[in-house]
């Protein structure tokens, strides 16, 4: 029998669906002139106590000795990395925000993990590569441009604040990719592939923005 982390939650897929169809936002929040965070914050955002935890109804259980990474498409050498293969790669750290559609927004997260820039040295990209899909343990998939992917901050991660991510949180990897919404920073991350056109993830194709950028309030498809 499936337990209840084994379900994806249909209602809840159901409405953010019909939010993104109506072009609705989420709940809203406080008004942006009397935020205190200036520029910082995007608007339509609050700042959030704790990380909050947003799924689809599944949390897979990947230990680090069963996880593995598989980096396919147009690549030179495609790879598929084991824990010690992944932590063998140039390990980094930054320190950014975090902006999710839902409204909340996290300062300050400390994330330990691979550049993705370095990932894509250890797998040699093709030039005609332009974009990437990125696939989850729960079968979730999301996309971007790969110059999105190339920025300085954005990173495979198996650590936050210190401590290795959290199961609840997308562990042992997931991706962050700080000036998107959180939605294209994939949780239980499981697969990344390189294209030469685009191909729209989970969200995507259920009427959410194919960009995502947070300061534009960029939340649905037009």
């Amino acid at each position: 029998m499936s337990g209840a982390d084994d379900v994806p939650n249909e209602k809840l897929i159901r409405k953010k669906t019909e939010q993104a169809e109506q072009k609705r936002p989420s709940p809203a929040a406080s008004p942006r002139a009397a935020s205190p965070y200036g520029e910082r914050l995007p608007p339509g955002q609050h700042v959030a106590q704790g990380w909050p935890v947003l799924d689809l109804g599944v949390k897979p259980a990947v230990p680090e000795a069963k996880w593995m990474l598989e980096v396919d498409g147009l690549v030179e050498t495609p790879r598929t990395f084991d824990w010690a293969a992944f932590k063998a790669l140039p390990q980094s750290e930054r320190t950014t925000d975090f902006h999710c559609v839902t409204t909340w927004s996290t300062f300050d997260n400390r994330w330990s993990g691979v550049l993705f820039k370095d990932l894509c040295a250890a797998v040699g990209v093709k030039p005609q590569a332009r974009f990437v899909v990125f696939a989850s343990y729960d079968g979730y998939t999301t996309n971007l441009p790969l110059d999105a992917c190339m920025d300085d901050d954005v990173l495979l991660v198996h650590a936050w604040n210190g401590a290795p991510l959290s199961r609840d949180h997308g562990g042992p990897v997931r991706m962050i990719v700080p000036k998107r919404y959180a939605w294209k920073s994939a949780k239980w991350l499981r697969g990344i592939t390189f294209l030469a056109a685009d191909a729209p993830g989970f969200w995507e194709v259920r009427g959410y923005s194919n960009t995502a950028l947070p300061w534009a309030e960029d939340r649905f498809s037009p």
